[in-house]
């Protein structure tokens, strides 16, 4: 009797499971042998409707918004690949505006800079790997996403040129599950850019201690911000973008994050490096399916430019109410940096209204610091040393 209670309850579990699964876009290997009868491949693309081979939208004036995707329905997009011409510098990928909206809302759920979207920082392109996200060859021209958007009632996805000169081509593929409709709750898919060059702390900036003692900063404030969530949902990744003005170390700053309205950090790291799942100041790339350094400075000691990523795919941090996931900006915020970032997380509907895009002037990137400007720091310096001839520089 008791076998049979147990293999009743097992079936009873397995069949669960099975329509769980059955209701769930492919996300790992088992799934992809669960067949289907709920749901149609389609996709919107840029292909040449009159059978020729220009495959492309051409000449996107400076300041045109284009929709480059608008279905009706329920469904879910789970590809999406985007070329453009001219590469950068020619062009740059951080003044073209990328925004998605679910469900007929006029309000965008997705707003980003469409090169830091795909993990191309700045006006740059790189090769760049991980499992929701990639751009690949050539030169990381090739942008590419995986993350699972779902939609009950309609999606739209626009660009907008804000580079100050045409975009000569725009190739895409948008790739989607139509569906009868939409399972129960299926969080919608947002992301966010946000940057902001900070402010040193009043004492200099004073990492590691080599001014004098350092403060300290147990609630948080000033730190940067990665994202302000209000709804319920979970939080699924960040690309983060650091160009330092200096060659010191500029990862001693604790993600701080808050859930649920809470005013000390629900949890609370103990540097950059470690929440990005590395040590020890690491100036090397290093791909991972869910973390990583997709660009490294090649200046001196920290100096320049650095992008580094990570992806909760896995472990995703929950919330209810709300959350609000910060960063210092060196320990107790005492750095000058120029910081960007892309947020990403699901949450339930109803939409709230993203802060504000920075302007293209704000967000536009910081030159790179030279060897000759050291020099002139070091004249500076000797001066003020009362400029001795035989001044060395550690003194």
């Amino acid at each position: 009797m008791k076998r049979t209670t147990l293999l009743l309850t097992v079936l009873m579990i397995s069949s669960l499971l099975i329509n769980l699964i059955a209701q769930m876009t492919v996300t790992d290997l088992h799934e992809l042998a669960v067949i289907r009868d709920d749901v149609r491949s389609r996709r919107v693309s840029s292909f040449d409707r009159s059978g020729g081979n220009n495959d492309r939208i051409e000449n996107i004036k400076d300041g045109e918004k284009r929709v480059i995707f608008n279905v009706q329905g329920a469904g879910m997009i789970n590809h999406i690949w985007i070329t453009i011409a001219p590469p950068p510098p020619g062009l740059s990928r951080n003044d073209i505006i990328l925004r998605m909206y679910w469900d007929g809302s006029n309000i965008p759920s997705v707003v980003s800079p469409i090169g830091p979207f795909f993990g191309q920082g700045w006006d740059e392109c790189y090769p760049f790997s991980s499992l929701p996200l990639a751009a690949g060859p050539v030169e990381g021209r090739a942008m590419v996403s995986y993350f699972v958007m779902p939609f009950a009632n309609g999606a739209k996805i626009e660009i907008e040129n804000q580079t100050g000169r045409n975009i000569d081509a725009f190739y895409y593929y948008v790739d989607y599950m139509e569906m009868k409709s939409l399972p129960e709750n299926m969080g919608r898919f947002h992301a966010w850019y946000n940057h902001e060059l900070t402010e040193a702390s009043e004492d200099g900036e004073n990492e590691w201690g080599v001014l004098g003692p350092q403060g300290k900063n147990p609630t948080g404030e000033l730190n940067y911000l990665i994202a302000d969530i209000k709804g319920k949902g979970h939080f699924v990744g960040v690309n983060y973008y650091v160009h330092s003005p200096s060659p010191m170390w500029y990862g001693e700053g604790d993600d701080m994050i808050f859930i649920d309205g809470e005013k000390m950090p629900t949890l609370h790291g103990t540097g950059t490096e470690d929440y990005f799942n590395t040590s020890w100041c690491p100036n090397v790339i290093f791909t991972h399916p869910y973390y990583g350094y997709g660009r490294v400075n090649e200046d001196v000691g920290w100096l320049g430019r650095t992008h580094v990523y990570r992806f909760h795919i896995s472990d995703p941090l929950y919330f209810d109410q709300s959350l609000k996931f910060t960063i210092e900006h060196g320990h107790n915020n005492c750095l000058t940096v120029d910081l960007a970032s892309v947020a990403y997380w699901y949450q339930l509907p109803p939409f709230n209204v993203l802060p504000p895009l920075p302007e293209k002037a704000d967000r536009s990137p910081k030159p790179f610091i030279q060897h000759y400007h050291m020099h002139k720091w070091r004249d500076a310096w000797r001066k003020a040393e009362g400029n001795d001839p035989t001044l060395w520089g550690n003194e």
